[in-house]
């Protein structure tokens, strides 16, 4: 029998249809949305510590961009860099080299704040107080000090009194590790900002970490709470991504933003040229990202404090 002359030919493939076509149109339609977004900022300074006792999970590069992104949005941002490796400083453009007065000297031998803060060249807006080597020994040094728990807080509190200058969020970078440091920067903030990897063990650890958290508030600091979850290193095509997300916004549906932050090139190359990847390339997709996470994190306390008014 003969084939019959009318069947449908296939569509022609149009380049417009393609995954990264697709990918192209919804980056684009992205960034037009984050040009249209203004925020007025007023109010009480936020003081947000970023923490994960798993190494490897993006902590100071979600600390670097997320503030790096605010303060695109015309907020004034502090990091405080209390990991000895300096990272977030490295990535800030901050020199951080051993003879620099860096967080060290607030925390041991009590210089004010204000004497080791320094300016990012990426913006105006954006201020750092470095670590430096020095940091790794503080550790053991802290342990014999009065008021060990409280030396970040105390500082960070002279020096918001004392700023002609408001600030709209102090980040604080944290080691990998429960040690004096990182019991400092639990005792100085009001939010924790947990990073999460969307990979096998992701959630190993977060228990340990909320009970430390909850010894924290009992014996240290009442106010402290977990405010926002941050999925990082987000790989859509991958079912164990898609699960891990699934499973973290299952425990913690009210911290969790909605914004993910993909795996990607150029976050992970920005550092080595000494900038957040909101500087390094601004219209790539984790620059976006990041900077829909900081629109999020906004938003999201707008939207409570209309709530508390109400």
């Amino acid at each position: 029998m003969a084939e019959s002359e009318n069947l449908t030919s296939p569509a022609p493939f149009s380049i417009d249809d393609s995954p990264i076509a697709r990918e192209l149109a919804d980056l684009t339609s992205r960034r037009k949305a984050l040009e249209a977004v203004s925020f007025e900022f007023s109010g009480k300074t936020r003081v947000l510590t970023i923490s994960n006792q798993k190494g490897g999970v993006g902590k100071t590069t979600t600390t670097v961009n997320m503030a790096s992104a605010l303060a695109s949005l015309g907020a004034r941002v502090l990091v405080i860099d209390l990991d000895p490796q300096g990272n977030a400083s490295t990535a800030l453009g901050v020199p951080h080299t051993a003879e620099i007065p860096s967080v060290y000297d607030v925390l041991i031998d009590e210089f004010p704040l204000a004497d080791i803060v320094q300016t990012s060249p990426e913006s105006p807006n954006l201020l750092c107080a470095p670590s430096t080597i020095h940091l790794a020994g503080a550790e053991i040094e802290l342990v014999s000090q009065v008021a060990r728990e409280h030396r970040l807080r105390t500082a960070l509190d002279d020096y918001l009194a004392a700023s002609t200058e408001r600030l709209d969020f102090v980040f604080i970078d944290c080691p990998p590790s429960l040690g004096l440091l990182t019991i400092n920067a639990f005792t100085a903030a009001e939010e924790l900002m947990i990073p999460i990897q969307c990979e096998y063990y992701a959630l190993e650890g977060l228990s340990q970490l909320l009970g430390s958290i909850r010894m924290i508030q009992k014996h240290l600091n009442p106010a402290l709470h977990l405010s926002t979850i941050l999925l990082t290193m987000y790989d859509g095509r991958t079912r164990l991504a898609q699960q891990v997300a699934e499973e973290v916004r299952s425990h913690f549906p009210n911290e969790v933003l909605h914004t993910v932050i993909p795996r990607s090139v150029r976050v992970s190359e920005a550092p080595s040229f000494g900038q957040t990847v909101i500087a390094y390339d601004p219209q790539s997709v984790g620059a976006v990202s990041y900077r829909e996470a900081a629109v999020e994190l906004v938003r999201r306390q707008e939207s409570a404090m209309k709530e508390e008014a109400h």
